[in-house]
């Protein structure tokens, strides 16, 4: 089973469904003859051509726009948005048209649209380019968002998206595009929408994030072993609609719950995470449930990143306030 990279599930994926569905089509800024700004697309124009991989002026409202009627003609189109902060600009298209297409018509046509953008921290890019913004499109009924965060959930998450029959935004982790490598089979293969993933058992307390924020609480979690503390590391893979079962199982049996993402916290996905716990596990939790997340300001500038993000070190504190509640 080959080694990859992130961005080269992608491309393995976007491959993958090019070659088995006519239907299916890449569109974007650069993403044929240049390969993508990050190479995600690279080798693709070359092999399916320019029909099928296709260069568009840079205009992000234009491309889901575009995307949406491919969609609803009944074509599957895979648009990349080369950062999601960049997203801002096709909200509307996103927001109100992708999403809103099945209940407008009563069921009677789909938007079967794939949406790629990079998010978050760790590569210094300038202002909007790292934003986390998911919790905006999680707030919006109608479109899925999932944010993998290793190479095998990315190629089997954006093939389960390239299949599903309403739209999915995929997240990817700008930081973890070349940094974090695995094993990726060969060919087809799918991982479910909506179903997240135990990365690590434990007795004590159940930590829950996604994208890049996993690696965090991994670290995290490693080092708290050392004190004695075993922690449970849910990956939710899926943003919308969430593995609230999982979640709730897992705070049953520990207790305690910390949960980890890049975003801004007032607001952000965390909270409502925080929320479910509270309607389903409450008699089960033994402290208050603990977030760890980016502060309320915009994003810093380059050298302020590291101290933005939540770290292993802020991850770990919030994980021992929380057991020695």
């Amino acid at each position: 089973m080959p080694s990859r990279t992130i961005v080269e599930a992608v491309n393995d994926a976007l491959g993958v469904a090019l070659s088995e569905d006519d239907r299916v089509l890449v569109l974007g800024e650069d993403v044929g003859r240049n390969g993508g700004v990050f190479r995600a697309t690279d080798g693709l124009f070359e092999r399916f051509g320019a029909e099928r991989v296709v260069d568009t002026p840079l205009s992000e409202a234009g491309i889901i726009g575009t995307s949406v009627g491919l969609a609803m003609y009944g074509l599957r189109p895979v648009a990349e948005i080369q950062f999601l902060g960049f997203s801002l600009e096709a909200f509307s298209q996103l927001l109100a048209q992708a999403a809103r297409v099945r209940w407008r018509s009563a069921g009677r046509y789909t938007c079967p649209l794939v949406v790629r953008a990079p998010f978050g921290v760790g590569v210094r890019a300038p202002e909007l380019h790292s934003d986390a913004l998911e919790a905006h499109f999680v707030h919006t009924p109608g479109i899925k968002v999932v944010a993998p965060s290793n190479p095998y959930d990315t190629k089997g998450l954006l093939l389960a998206a390239i299949d599903d029959p309403d739209p999915v935004l995929v997240v990817e982790p700008l930081r973890g595009y070349r940094t974090v490598r695995g094993e990726v089979p060969e060919g087809r293969y799918t991982v479910p929408l909506g179903q997240a993933g135990v990365l690590r058992e434990g007795r004590d307390v159940t930590i829950i994030s996604w994208s890049q924020s996993v690696h965090v609480s991994m670290a995290a979690a490693e080092a708290l072993a050392g004190e004695g503390i075993e922690a449970e590391v849910i990956d939710l893979r899926t943003l919308s609609p969430f593995d609230a079962d999982t979640i709730v199982s897992s705070v049953q049996k520990t207790g305690r719950a910390v949960v980890v993402h890049e975003a801004p916290k007032t607001g952000g996905l965390g909270a409502e995470i925080v929320a479910t716990i509270n309607e389903r596990a409450l008699l089960s939790l033994e402290a208050p449930v603990a977030r760890v997340t980016a502060f309320d300001t915009h994003l810093p500038t380059a050298l302020l990143e590291d101290h933005y993000i939540p770290t292993p070190a802020r991850v770990a504190t919030a994980v021992r306030a929380t057991v020695h509640f």
